[in-house]
């Protein structure tokens, strides 16, 4: 039966008196005649095209051994090396400047002899010759600043806020013996080469020290001071501030690429003992725990301490009013503060006389282990600060938790440094998100803060505790925990502002000029466009694994799995790979191949339907539909004109002209049509009785993929009755032919529209060719007034400068 509703799609009849006049009838009941017509297009072998979507990864994954297995978890064999850290540091306000000295031992757990170890010198980044600094490109813009033009080939390139005249990077004072003695090294840019006077074999430890002092950077995003010009105090924020071994594995040997800013860190696990000695009115935030809190607070504060224990909202420690008070003046005295930090990779600190300090212990998780959630913030912070972020700091634990593993540390910090961007280090953060100076913020700026201290305090997990190697791999740590950030997000608000996770968001950066894009799998260091690489595409790539691909407790379970295996180990990116299938049971090389490995978007296009359906052959029916037909063809231009045109024609006006046909009416039924029916049915088994009784309309849909990222086909139905109906196919629609596919779908109700990806789940490029019949084309919108005319930024703000000047306030 013919569609009348949707020019552009096609009604074709099957007849099944006419399969019954086929040669093969006494071979073939009209069913599967049916049927093999219906299925024709979808096996036909000019619909198939060659291709490598769906062959596995083969070679572009490591061969298993006995270190890491082919299902993606540690292999027999596995090892690592540990580092433990005996750290004294002080602090020099007057000159922001750190001088410390360590005592290191060294474990080497590996079946290598080494005879020398190389340990990271991140500060040296910032020296006028590094490889950063002379590497970097870019010519002369508008508006740079004299400090700018003077630093184009130096330190200052990589930070513009460098701190006056002084020199950058590390001072390595000393390399000795634990007894003293002196230790031969040498100096490679980022990297220092420690020669052993013994060869280290497995199960053995060594010990040395190392003495160093640099001066501290502006605050760059990483580390370094913020300064406060109206009383003239310092924030401090110190990451990679101590000389720190290298990983040593199965896989690199001694990971030791130079550090140029952009790939994060590679660092071992180990046990850190820590005196930090700072001006006496300092307050102190580090990883680990607190071994002498009786020595360093006043009683109140440690009444205070011991209320937020038993506290399940935020107990202030440090007041505002006592941080306004420590401002005014600057003490002379020091003051030393122990941290005991077990397990863990790496170590920093923040130390201030301008903090406010809130705290509560509770149990995150239900089993009776209590967790420190921490917030360390200058006043400028509040009233966000005090009110959101210890809170988002337990949430945080609760939420990752869920999805990877339990938190293990006794502590986790949050710290409010600087107005943007965000910092991780175990147990400790330094996060933007910084309300106006009249307290007001944009719901933009308070979503900013909430989301940042998720994603870093997140980072405990991903890479502090599965401590995947940064310096190679940066989505491994971002991409992951960008996603995690996102569900814990949904969780904190139901209508929260997220940056990244939703497929649609990232369709921007998937639409760029092929030029512009590098796979995930690429090197952090060489990487375009790094945020949308290393952490929104992979973010939302497992998003749409967890929810289009995999299905929720699939992809939980293997997700879980997967942190559950390396939680204190050094995964590699085929051991993600592989543990999400093994513990799944679902094929995802296909997945990896073209969101990992490769820059191809998703672009899917409906572009054609065609509507078959059964004609019964009763005559009530099929001559209703015909004399429709007829009608509606009858409305030609000429037609429509003629009835006021015409005003009367020969026949109107001699009745003598009529004879047989001027009454006849082909279209009505007659007795002998009833009887060629009632035979007709006569002749159907019971099977195709019920067939022709169910009305079934097949639509045979051609799909095509102009994006070449093969995915899986969602498609929406829109009856014409009102309801709709959902139905999807797996990528694997594709195997044979990934550039065009025809796909026939049967239905009892008529559809009115078809809409491919209706809930925006694939990241397709473009949406204009995803429905049949296609939507009138909408207007491109263009502004009328300046940018921001209508911007309102700050609602909040607006709205108290509204009261104030109802009341007179303002």
């Amino acid at each position: 039966m013919k569609n009348n509703y949707i020019s552009e799609i096609r009604g074709v009849r099957l007849e099944i008196r006419d399969f019954k006049k086929s040669t093969i009838s006494n071979l073939l009941s009209p069913i599967f005649l049916l049927t093999a017509i219906i299925l024709a297009p979808n096996f036909s072998s000019a619909q198939n095209k060659a291709n490598n979507a769906f062959e596995q990864l083969g070679t572009e994954l490591p061969t298993p051994n006995t270190y890491r297995s082919a299902a993606g978890a540690p292999g027999k064999d596995y090892f690592q090396n540990t580092a433990d850290y005996d750290i004294k540091v002080e602090l020099d306000d007057a000159t922001q400047r750190i001088t410390g000295t360590e005592m290191i031992t060294y474990t080497n757990n590996s079946p290598d002899e080494l005879r020398y170890l190389w340990l990271q010198l991140d500060q040296n980044m910032f020296k006028d010759n590094s490889i950063n600094a002379l590497s970097r490109t870019g010519g002369i813009e508008n508006r740079m600043t004299a400090r700018q033009l003077e630093g184009m080939n130096s330190a200052s390139s990589v930070n513009t806020e460098v701190s006056g005249s002084k020199d950058h990077g590390y001072n390595i004072k000393a390399v000795k013996t634990a007894s003293g003695g002196a230790l031969p090294f040498t100096i490679n840019g980022t990297m220092m080469r420690v020669d052993l006077p013994i060869v280290l074999k497995n199960g053995q430890t060594y010990t040395f020290q190392v003495d160093w002092d640099f001066n501290i950077m502006a605050y760059y995003g990483r580390s370094g001071y913020e300064f406060f010009e109206e009383d003239g105090n310092y924030n401090y924020f110190m990451a990679h501030w101590f000389p720190r071994l290298c990983v040593y594995d199965d896989v690199n040997g001694w990971q030791h690429k130079q550090f140029m800013g952009r790939g994060e860190f590679a660092v071992p696990f180990g046990n850190y003992k820590v005196a930090i000695t700072v001006p006496a009115d300092h307050i102190v935030a580090a990883t680990g725990e607190c071994q002498n809190y009786s020595k360093v607070l006043s009683r109140e504060q440690q009444k205070r301490m011991s209320d937020a224990s038993k506290s399940k909202t935020p107990v202030i420690i440090v007041t505002q009013a006592e941080a306004v008070e420590n401002m005014k003046d600057k003490s002379t005295d020091k003051q030393t503060w122990i941290y005991d930090a077990k397990n863990v990779r790496d170590f920093a600190f923040a130390s201030s006389r301008r903090f406010i300090w809130d705290a509560m212990q509770t149990d995150v998780y239900n089993n009776g282990k209590k967790i420190w959630s921490m917030s360390y913030y200058p006043k400028e912070g509040n009233p966000l600060w005090e009110q959101y972020s210890t809170r988002v700091v337990e949430h945080t634990l609760k939420t990752y938790g869920k999805y990877s593993i339990d938190y293990p540390y006794p502590v986790a910090i949050s710290c409010h440094a600087t107005a943007g961007g965000g910092m991780e280090y175990p147990m400790i953060s330094f996060n933007g998100g910084r309300p106006e100076a009249d307290g007001t913020y944009s719901d933009r700026t308070k979503a900013g803060m909430i989301g940042v201290i998720i994603h870093e305090v997140g980072h405990n997990f991903f890479p502090m505790i599965v401590n995947s190697d940064e310096r190679q791999w940066s989505w491994m740590d971002e991409g992951l925990n960008s996603f995690c950030q996102y569900l814990s997000e949904q969780e904190w608000d139901r209508d929260f502002l997220s940056r990244r996770g939703e497929p649609q968001k990232i369709v921007s950066y998937m639409k760029m000029d092929q030029s512009q894009l590098k796979p995930i799998m690429s090197n952090s260091e060489n990487i375009i466009n790094f945020g949308p690489n290393a952490y929104s595409k992979p973010a939302t790539a497992l998003n749409i694994l967890r929810e289009t691909v995999m299905g929720r407790e699939l992809f939980d379970y293997a997700f879980k799995e997967y942190a559950r295996r390396w939680a204190f180990k050094h995964p590699k990116p085929a051991d993600f790979f592989r543990t999400m299938e093994d513990a799944s049971g679902v094929d995802l090389d296909w997945f990896w191949k073209g969101w990992f490995y490769g820059t191809q978007p998703v672009d899917q296009a409906l572009a054609e339907v065609e509507w078959y359906s059964l004609d019964t052959q009763n005559p009530e029916i099929a001559k209703t539909e015909a004399r429709k037909e007829a009608e509606a063809r009858k409305q030609t231009i000429s037609n429509i004109r003629n009835k006021t045109d015409i005003k009367e024609t020969v026949v109107e006006a001699d009745p003598t002209m009529k004879d047989f046909y001027n009454s006849y009416d082909e279209f009505a039924v007659t007795d002998n049509d009833k009887k060629k029916y009632e035979k007709f049915l006569s002749t159907l088994s019971a099977e195709e009785k019920e067939l022709m009784e169910k009305g079934m309309n097949y639509y045979t849909l051609k799909v095509k993929n102009k994006g070449g990222l093969v995915m899986p086909v969602i498609v929406k139905m829109e009856f014409e009755d009102g309801t709709s109906e959902v139905v999807r196919y797996p990528a694997e629609i594709w195997r044979t032919n990934d550039a065009e596919i025809t796909k026939t779908v049967a239905t009892a109700k008529r559809v009115k529209k078809f809409i491919l990806d209706p809930f925006y789940e694939i990241a397709d490029i473009d949406e204009s060719d995803n429905m049949f019949p296609r939507e009138p084309a909408q207007p491109t919108k263009f502004e009328l007034f300046k940018r921001g005319s209508f911007n309102r930024t700050n609602p909040m703000q607006e709205a108290k400068k509204t009261q104030g000047a109802a009341t007179g306030t303002n």
